[in-house]
């Protein structure tokens, strides 16, 4: 099975000039930070919920293309309805609101990120980060193509799982969670095999 390409929020960099892409890198890390922390520090779900809504008029303040955003959201929207669901079921609509809100905030923030820094740079960038670790043996160009691959390997998951469930609607099978699940996985081990012959094929499964 060959999973089509998802155009959602971190699918890659959009070349422009807005406000958002002329500000420095260092910033952008810690707004992705921030939005991160947010999951535990956003305790009342109003404020994430604000939190979210800022999110989003960043993205489109940026002219970052509200296409982008709404297939992103087609893509996450049956997750977080399973997760609201369950999760009002288990604390209540307002927690559940919180714990939702929180992730999209952290999902929406990364792919500002993505989407305003070119992956050589945003790279670069990580691997300077890790570089400090090289004292406990790690190699920092390594973590930076782990980020790379994470990168890449999230828009094209995305893409085996709308496929999947255009299939399964398609055979009348939408309810059915084994026909939405199983060759998704199938389709995750067979990139991960994919990816790995690439790897080792360059080298770069080796100590």
């Amino acid at each position: 099975m060959r999973a089509r390409s998802a155009g959602g929020l971190l699918a890659g960099y959009v070349p422009g000039n807005s406000w958002l892409h002329r500000a420095p890198l260092w910033a952008k890390f810690l707004g992705v930070g921030a939005a991160g922390a947010a999951s535990f520090v956003l305790l009342d779900w109003r404020v994430s919920v604000g939190g979210l809504g800022l999110a989003v008029a960043v993205w489109l303040s940026a002219r970052l293309g509200v296409r982008r955003l709404a297939t992103s959201w087609k893509l996450v929207l049956p997750f977080a309805v399973v997760l609201f669901a369950f999760q009002s079921w288990q604390q209540g609509p307002e927690t559940a609101t919180r714990i939702v809100a929180n992730l999209l905030l952290c999902f929406v923030a990364a792919g500002l990120l993505t989407a305003t820094v070119p992956l050589e740079r945003l790279l670069d960038a990580v691997a300077s980060l890790a570089r400090p670790l090289q004292r406990f043996e790690a190699d920092p160009e390594r973590f930076a193509l782990a980020i790379a691959i994470m990168l890449r390997s999230i828009p094209v998951l995305a893409g085996a799982f709308a496929e999947v469930g255009d299939a399964a609607r398609a055979r009348g099978l939408e309810r059915s969670v084994r026909a939405r699940t199983v060759p998704v996985v199938l389709s995750a081990v067979a990139y991960a095999r994919r990816t790995g012959d690439a790897l080792a094929a360059r080298g770069l499964g080796d100590d």
